[in-house]
């Protein structure tokens, strides 16, 4: 639900496509969230008016102040997390978690690339 409340803060109208993509779930799985957080009262569906077979995603004021509630948890959680930890290191531990990220990259597309190769 967080992140797809995000996402619609990014882009406050979307097609269920985009969210899909920006949430990275497929769309039988977004569909069912959607439906539970429409249910809720927390957004809104509707058809677009220049491509009726596309749905428009927008959050509801319900869903505006659920945001915001998420939001500062997850802010409060921060700041208790990185409670005595330095930016410095705070920084330091960011850039080695993004590095081995890259790496993990490079690794699963070069076993996709030998593998598809073979």
């Amino acid at each position: 639900m967080w992140f797809i409340l995000l996402a619609l803060k990014a882009d406050p109208v979307a097609s269920q496509r985009e969210l899909a993509a920006h949430v990275g779930i497929q769309g039988a799985t977004l569909t069912h969230h959607l439906t539970a957080m429409e249910s809720d009262g927390l957004l809104t569906r509707r058809r677009d008016p220049n491509n009726r077979r596309v749905h428009l995603v927008e959050l509801t004021d319900k869903g505006e102040a659920a945001f915001r509630r998420m939001r500062d948890a997850a802010l409060d959680f921060d700041r208790k997390l990185r409670d005595g930890i330095p930016d410095d290191e705070a920084d330091r531990l960011r850039e080695t978690l993004d590095r081995l990220r890259d790496n993990a990259a490079t690794i699963l597309s070069t076993a996709r690339s030998t593998h598809d190769s073979d």
